[in-house]
């Protein structure tokens, strides 16, 4: 139970903290993460003046701190408590991976993104869509996992 409770509360410290130091950022980073082309992505990186720029790729190697802290929590929570145990075979078989797989999602967008933003590369636009989809994955299991964690409570 440290674990869980030490990786829980690592990942909310770091949420609140990135959360914090990145809200100055206009347009937002949920913008730049569902940017798919290079258009959309240009279109948030150019409204940031090179000292947002700076603070946005700042940030990623606590984001990588994050992801590893939230994958670990949900694995611990799905694993280590019997939140899910009377739940269906279905989401007692999802919840351990979600945040996990969540996590990886997570790294190949901050990976894709410390790479987009290095330097213009608007010739390859695969990587855009690549990262917006990523990100997009992780979105979606992120909410899939909240909403289990409903489910299991109600239960």
């Amino acid at each position: 139970m440290t674990a869980l409770r030490l990786s829980g509360a690592l990942a909310a410290a770091l949420f609140i903290g990135l959360a914090w130091y990145l809200a100055p950022l206009e347009p937002g980073v949920l913008a730049l993460q569902f940017a798919f082309t290079p258009r959309a992505f240009a279109s948030v990186v150019h409204a940031w003046p090179p000292e947002d720029l700076a603070r946005y790729r700042a940030h990623l190697p606590f984001d990588f701190l994050l992801l590893a802290a939230y994958g670990s929590f949900g694995w611990l929570l799905a694993t280590r408590t019997a939140l899910f145990a009377r739940g269906r075979f279905m989401m007692r078989r999802f919840a351990p991976w979600a945040l996990p797989l969540a996590a990886l999602f997570d790294a190949a967008e901050n990976g894709l993104h410390l790479w987009l933003t290095e330097l213009p590369r608007f010739g390859m636009p695969a990587a855009y869509a690549l990262a917006g989809t990523a990100s997009m994955l992780k979105w979606l299991l992120l909410l899939a996992f909240a909403a289990s964690v409903a489910c299991a409570l109600r239960n």
